[in-house]
């Protein structure tokens, strides 16, 4: 049997669909608006979810924060702000640029856009 099976067939190996990544970000601009941080529980998405929504044409990023934070779908927060659906209540309560970061926070915990921008100016630098 070859080292990596053996690894991976350790009991503490574990199944990720089961265990998906998460973890808490603040929305500052909110939580200076409130006095009080604002602060939003985001997880990873499974390779099937992932793969459905980065085949979407039209509010992609917008589409990854919902499936990352189901708390956004919230009817009660569709009562207060008034959108027709989740998706126009996310962009009643959040930035254009603060649904991006907020995507992309949800990306890294699945393992995508693991490159950090120092990586990325020097990609752009050597051309």
């Amino acid at each position: 049997m070859s080292k990596f099976l053996d690894q991976m067939l350790r009991p503490e190996a574990e199944d990720v669909q089961k265990n998906l990544p998460h973890a808490q970000y603040e929305v500052k601009r909110l939580s200076r608006a409130l006095g009080e941080p604002v602060v939003l529980e985001l997880r990873a998405l499974s390779y099937t979810r992932a793969q459905e929504l980065r085949n979407l044409t039209e509010d992609v990023e917008l589409h990854i924060l919902m499936a990352g934070c189901p708390e956004l779908k919230d009817p009660a927060l569709q009562n207060k702000f008034g959108g027709a659906t989740p998706a126009e209540t996310v962009k009643a309560m959040l930035l254009p640029g603060e649904i991006v970061e907020l995507s992309r926070a949800v990306e890294r915990l699945a393992g995508y856009r693991k490159r950090t921008i120092r990586e990325l100016k020097d990609e752009v630098k050597k051309g």
